[in-house]
């Protein structure tokens, strides 16, 4: 009885919330707060109403999270309960023996088979051989940090390897021995996750460890960045035997550690695969456009054309090499090299158009918009049609700057007015209250025989209709006579012409 309650806090300790919830909520007790509040309820919930069923029910969620639980479960036991409690749980010899027997370094009670953790594939990291597979951080003591060791010896082949290798920068080599900490999960492949409070010892001498990003948001804490760690710099590069110290905060989280020879690449280098190895031609991205543009009958609004800016939206510059990812619906592209460049500094692999995962197996060079740009030099933005052609769009500032060098002008002119021979503006016309000509001033009435091709049109714009008609018709026509005299005489100032009349040309 008091070996299976402490067989089933042990598996409550290594729930999930989403684990904990679930056996709250069945016994009927509340599935809200945080983690560490729903640990506690439900330890008490085993400790004060222990029951098959409470059992049946912690064991179905534990084997469900771990398969393979029998080999854990005596691995996990703690230290006072007698190996014969768990005869019927163990199936491996290994189980039932204390010690410190080791295997590469950590208890063979923690080692569990290198097939149960796998750490994803890293685009910069390529994997030559495994020098200590994916083996679990197992706490020794009820301390929150807690020091772990593992030991590996380097072959000859693999020390000349390193030696040989290509240099990245000085004294950075391209092939180097790298170690990655996961989280203790067989269930799909594993993210690079450090552990609370890190520190990596090789052969007694500290290694440097990526330290944390700075956050530019307000009550944002910093996030390190989780990427496998160079320890080749303090390795002993030659048959001996190389000591890993590990410590980490035990907070209640699984974690895993590995060693490999890697060979790193640059993002100059991911770049030439990614030109070798994924280009979609011109042809099949018609096809995708034409797909995307086709004449859908059940939708109410038929789309004929899709805009597609030639500006890349991660550093705002005209696109050098376009580049999207497969997963990606848009058509819409960011410059690879630029890409490739940042996921080097900082690996996020998401997509800057959608934010959708855009891992480096899944890049392809539009082939379409590589011709295009080629095509055009000071176009930020085409339109693809329907039949998979395309048109550059241009704003007004360019139909502008375009006019100003073709000199066009946009209007007819006119020429209202001819210069008299000698180069001078022609005469005004004023007209006085007796309707005579002011002397040495040519009148240019409407309809006068005295007008002749040489004169200029007189315009006053700042008379109507009506006061035109008067002005003008005093000279021909008797009718207006009294009009005129009773309107009043326009000013005259030192000049021999009226003021208000201008004279168009």
């Amino acid at each position: 009885m008091a070996a299976e309650l402490v067989e089933a806090m042990n598996m409550v300790k290594s729930f999930r919330v989403s684990d904990l919830q679930t056996l709250l909520a069945s016994m009927g007790r509340s599935k809200s707060g945080l983690k560490q509040d729903l640990v506690g309820r439900a330890l008490r919930l085993v400790q004060t109403e222990y029951s098959p069923e409470l059992l049946k029910n912690v064991r179905q969620l534990y084997e469900t999270r771990f398969p393979k639980a029998s080999g854990w479960l005596a691995a996990r036991r703690p230290e006072g309960v007698p190996a014969v409690s768990y005869a019927t749980l163990n199936t491996s010899p290994r189980g039932t023996t204390q010690g410190t027997d080791y295997l590469n370094g950590m208890p063979k009670l923690a080692a569990p088979p290198a097939a149960e953790v796998k750490l994803v594939p890293l685009p910069f990291y390529h994997n030559l051989e495994t020098l200590l597979p994916p083996t679990e951080l197992i706490a020794q003591n009820n301390e929150k940090l807690q020091d772990s060791q593992c030991v590996f010896e380097l072959t000859q082949n693999q020390v000349d390897q390193i030696r040989n290798s290509s240099e990245l920068r000085p004294g950075v080599k391209s092939v180097q021995v790298v170690l990655r900490i996961c989280y203790t999960d067989s269930i799909g492949v594993q993210e690079d996750q450090y552990p609370p409070n890190i520190a990596v010892k090789v052969n007694q001498s500290y290694c440097h460890v990526p330290g944390y990003y700075p956050s530019n948001k307000p009550g944002v804490e910093p996030r390190r960045p989780c990427r496998p760690i160079n320890i080749t710099p303090w390795l002993h590069l030659s048959t001996a035997t190389n000591r890993v110290t590990i410590t980490w905060g035990n907070f209640g989280k699984r974690y895993s550690v590995a060693v490999y020879l890697v060979r790193v690449f640059t993002s100059a280098e991911l770049f030439n695969q990614l030109k070798h190895c994924s280009v979609e031609s011109a042809e099949r991205c018609r096809e995708r456009i034409q797909d995307k543009l086709r004449f859908d009958p059940e939708s109410e609004i038929a789309t004929t054309g899709l805009r597609v800016s030639l500006i890349c939206p991660l550093v705002k510059m005209r696109l050098g090499v376009p580049c999207r990812a497969l997963t990606c619906a848009h058509l819409q592209c960011f410059d690879a090299v630029f890409f490739l460049q940042m996921n080097e500094k900082k690996p996020t692999w998401t997509c800057p158009v959608c934010d959708k995962p855009a891992p480096f197996e899944l890049l392809t060079i539009d082939g379409l918009l590589s011709e295009i740009l080629k095509e055009t030099e000071d176009v930020e933005e085409i339109e693809y049609l329907t039949d998979g052609s395309w048109r550059p769009i241009r704003d007004d500032k360019e139909k502008e700057r375009e006019r100003e060098n073709n000199h066009t002008p946009d209007y007819p002119v006119v020429d209202i007015c001819v210069p008299e021979a000698n180069g001078h503006s022609p005469a005004h016309s004023s007209t006085s209250q007796s309707g005579k000509s002011a002397p040495g001033i040519q009148t240019a009435a409407t309809g006068g025989a005295g007008a002749t091709a040489s004169s200029g049109a007189v315009v006053d714009l700042t008379l109507d209709d009506s006061s035109d008609e008067e002005g003008g018709g005093g000279a021909g026509d008797s009718e207006d006579t009294e009009d005129s005299q009773d309107s009043p005489a326009p000013k005259r100032g030192r000049y021999d012409y009226d003021k208000d009349l201008v004279t168009a040309y």
